[in-house]
């Protein structure tokens, strides 16, 4: 089988057939047996499906593999490849594994870049070497993803940081208890405005504005209540919040149904690319380090497959990893412009993943972490959104913020899980935190909602 031929080889092909003369590999392989020996074992052959898987996504073409591995040799090609993925910490945890409950899965995922750590695990093959097989499912909007999680039709899936909070207490929905396994990404926002607006930049300009945000239950959604509160607008009454599923946003702001969003990338990027619009802030500027998507995880599929949960986390995670350092980020934009998977200019999904971009008012800026893959669920995280459910009204009467956070988001998994592949976690669970510049302590939540002056009477 390929994914046990020796990636490090300049004459094993990896893609198509290497001679040329048969429609698949498979068929070459069966007719030439020309695999190189592979040591007997389950050890090598977990190594050997992990090399290549790695040098696939890394080497689409095998044309330009082996152009590398004749140009720096089996064993730099091999030095230079663990220094970007941590193939021993990936072979260790391929080993050390309990029998899968259930191996195929279906997931889902909106095409975003917050999706990344999600997305990347699979051309790497980091769902294969857990014994998984994952069919990644893109889908075209978040309401589709909760009733498709509700009815089963997905095992897990990529979720807005306030859904799971919202499902489990059947806020929008029929409740279902849902685990958030990790935080997909932090930042990764913006307020994107058309570009005849670039004289408004003040948002007390924006009375009237018609504004998107992907879904209600969203980070974007209070987010942009925040911002525009911050600055005397009513969010209810000032301005106009409507849901439009990412991928329209762009075609929307183009037809001149909207003034603005609060976005998800790569779709504010596209839209300088497009020049259609320019990007007002980013989202890290309201809160640098807020949440915004995550890992949901019905609870009853935790229990009932627990080894299956830990080998798709420790799969996860590793992506995590490998997304959070800078230099992984090119590789990460090549890998995902495909239309499996974002479907968009490589040039666009590159700007946002190394936060070196073109901002639509004939700047460049570098801004390193305009996008983030931090996986730490933290509590306090849960409980601001909770207090900004409870602040618009989409929660009512008492909240146990501490409870609700603790059911939903799983910190003691993360921090085993992240341990197991030499990721570091914090220690505590709560932090203090400042959204544009105002603190924000989480054994205060009610109090915190209390404090500001506009709010759903």
């Amino acid at each position: 089988m390929s994914a046990f031929k020796d990636p490090f080889h300049d004459a094993v092909s990896l893609g198509s057939c290497s001679c040329g003369k048969h429609h698949s590999q498979a068929e070459h392989d069966a007719a030439h047996a020309t695999d190189l020996p592979v040591a007997a074992g389950e050890e090598s052959l977990n190594r050997r499906t992990i090399e290549s898987a790695i040098m696939r996504a890394v080497f689409p073409d095998d044309g330009e593999r082996r152009r590398f591995l004749r140009a720096v040799g089996r064993s730099t090609a091999l030095a230079a490849l663990s220094s970007f993925f941590p193939l021993g910490a990936l072979e260790a945890m391929a080993q050390d594994k309990g029998p899968l409950e259930k191996k195929d899965l279906k997931i889902g995922f909106i095409p975003i870049t917050c999706a990344s750590p999600l997305l990347m695990a699979d051309p790497l093959g980091f769902y294969k070497a857990q014994g998984l097989n994952v069919q990644m499912i893109k889908t075209a909007g978040w309401a589709l993803i909760r009733d498709k999680v509700i009815n089963r039709e997905y095992d897990a899936s990529h979720m807005l940081a306030p859904m799971p909070l919202a499902m489990s207490m059947g806020i929008g929905s029929n409740p279902m208890p849902l685990n958030v396994a990790t935080i997909q990404n932090t930042n990764g926002q913006a307020i994107t405005l058309h570009v005849k607006h670039k004289d408004k930049r003040d948002p007390r300009q924006w009375k009237g504005f018609k504004f998107a945000v992907p879904f209600e239950y969203s980070m974007h959604n209070f987010l942009l209540r925040y911002y525009v509160a911050e600055h005397g607008l009513d969010p209810d009454k000032d301005i106009q919040i409507r849901v439009v599923p990412p991928p329209e946003m762009v075609a929307n702001l183009r037809a001149g149904n909207l003034d603005g969003y609060l976005g998800p990338d790569p779709f504010n990027q596209r839209a300088v690319y497009d020049e259609v619009g320019f990007i007002h802030i980013l989202s890290k500027e309201i809160w640098d380090g807020h949440p915004c998507c995550s890992f949901g995880v019905p609870a009853d599929f935790v229990k009932q497959n627990p080894n299956t949960f830990a080998a798709l986390y420790r799969a996860i995670l590793t992506a995590a990893k490998m997304a959070r350092d800078p230099k992984n980020r090119p590789i990460m934009a090549e890998v995902l412009a495909p239309a499996a998977y974002m479907n968009q200019p490589k040039t666009v999904l590159e700007q946002v993943l190394t936060g070196k971009f073109a901002d639509g008012l004939g700047s460049v800026q570098n801004v390193p972490t305009r996008a983030d893959f931090d996986p730490f669920p933290w509590y306090s995280m849960a409980v601001w959104i909770l207090s900004q459910m409870k602040r618009w009204g989409y929660i009512k009467g008492d909240v146990n913020y501490k409870d609700i956070a603790e059911k939903v988001y799983l910190i003691t998994d993360a921090r085993k899980h992240m341990a197991e592949i030499g990721m570091p976690s914090p220690k505590e669970s709560y932090a203090k935190f400042k959204v544009m510049g105002k603190e924000f302590d989480p054994m205060k939540a009610e109090a915190y909602v209390n404090s500001f002056a506009i709010k759903k009477s």
